[in-house]
């Protein structure tokens, strides 16, 4: 485990932590209580390619609805603060205090994003990642009203289009993404993917 506030290679900066995701890396907390972290790097990645994203046919006539007014980057701490609230089946959460500085952190240098869904003035679902070259690292999401996470993921993959990404890694999959058209893929064939999904930019703002 790694502790942000180690000494030598074992802090934590942004800098080091962008380094980690270009390499297949990314950071977890066993819980929210604990202050250290480890790295993690899955056999097996989920992703959602973005040419074969699919919105369940309800979930479209939704957005179509425009029930929530959707932004980005419009309260990345809210949201981040969401996600690591105990949920309906997630009693724990692996976002801690460490987490939480440095994905603000990044948030402040244009790295580390968020989609938001609002009724009125209420922050009611949302979604956080990091992006770096051409590739999205989707975080975690949230939500309090009935698909606003969802609709979240709708905005990002049509963003994400929009702005030339070719990489969606979810980390990875649950049914619930797969209903999306998350899959999992060998190390290998994600490093492969990661690799050429760092040649060249894409702006998420």
């Amino acid at each position: 485990m790694i502790g942000r506030d180690g000494n030598g290679e074992g802090r934590i900066t942004p800098q080091v932590l962008l380094k980690a995701y270009s390499v297949g890396l990314f950071p977890m907390a066993e819980d929210a209580g604990d202050p250290t972290l480890y790295w993690v790097e899955p056999e097996m990645r989920g992703i959602i390619p973005l040419d074969r994203f699919h919105v369940p046919r309800s979930l479209a006539k939704t957005v179509r609805q425009a029930r929530y007014h959707v932004t980005f980057n419009a309260a990345f701490g809210p949201v981040i603060r969401a996600c690591a609230e105990p949920a309906p089946g997630r009693r724990k959460t692996w976002i801690n205090a460490t987490i939480l500085s440095l994905y603000t952190d990044l948030h402040r240098l244009g790295h580390a994003h968020s989609v938001e869904a609002w009724d009125d003035d209420q922050l009611v679902g949302g979604l956080y990642g990091v992006s770096l070259g051409r590739a999205f690292f989707g975080e975690s999401m949230f939500s309090r009203r009935p698909d606003a996470s969802k609709i979240c993921l709708v905005h990002l993959v049509e963003r994400l289009k929009e702005r030339g990404f070719a990489l969606l890694d979810t980390q990875f999959t649950t049914d619930h993404l797969r209903r999306f058209g998350a899959v999992d893929v060998p190390r290998a064939e994600y490093e492969h993917m990661l690799a050429e999904a760092l040649v060249g930019t894409a702006r998420f703002d």
